[in-house]
């Protein structure tokens, strides 16, 4: 969970002990002050939404939400807006949102004038420095070129090993670059691996 500096949050408390639904800072109870959360769409929506119900909101809304992508939490003020990863730190940065949900993947390529509130436990992955399997991305002094989503993420950490490489953004199925000879390695999130497995491909490193 992130929030712009400056903005007031309270604590949630939920019925359930050593629930993370109790360090949720959410502002319940603050009379006449409109909290507007911004959600990352897909998985971590679900999950967002289950712990939000844990913490005692009406989430049914947004369980039957159709097309919509801003709704409100009945008999409370707080607005639930859906977005892309990395609208959800536009948002907040821009103070539109006062907190958002978001991977940490997406604060480390993304985020600027945000600060990170709470480890929320949920969509664990790493980020991996991944090839052909029985490959060595190390090996022979050659130019490299790595393919990721995470051009900032990647070019950041080989800066700090002191190497010099290309970086090609994808947007899609990363996994293809190197099976069609664009890169010589990935930098993608995993999370089991199998769709590296799946395509014949093997994490070198594990490197955030």
């Amino acid at each position: 969970m992130i929030k712009r500096s400056q903005k007031a949050v309270a604590r949630a408390h939920s019925e359930e002990k050593g629930d993370f639904a109790e360090q949720i800072p959410i502002c319940k109870g603050i009379e006449k002050v409109m909290i507007r959360i911004a959600l990352t769409k897909g998985r971590i929506e679900k999950q967002a939404a289950e712990l939000l119900s844990r913490c005692g909101y009406d989430m049914s809304e947004l369980a039957e939400k159709g097309r919509k992508l801003i709704f409100h939490v009945p008999e409370e003020d707080i607005e639930i807006v859906l977005a892309k990863a990395a609208d959800v730190i536009t948002y907040v940065e821009h103070g539109v949102c006062d907190v958002g949900m978001v991977g940490a993947d997406t604060i480390m390529e993304h985020a600027k004038s945000v600060c990170e509130l709470l480890d929320l436990n949920f969509g664990r992955c790493k980020f991996a420095l991944a090839g052909l399997r029985g490959g060595n991305f190390y090996d022979g002094y050659g130019h490299k070129v790595i393919a990721s989503k995470y051009p900032h993420v990647t070019k950041t950490y080989f800066t700090e090993k002191g190497m010099d490489v290309e970086v090609v953004k994808i947007e899609g199925s990363v996994e293809l670059a190197p099976l069609l000879s664009l890169s010589d390695a990935i930098v993608d999130i995993v999370e089991t691996g199998a769709t590296l497995r799946e395509n014949g491909l093997e994490v070198y490193e594990e490197i955030a």
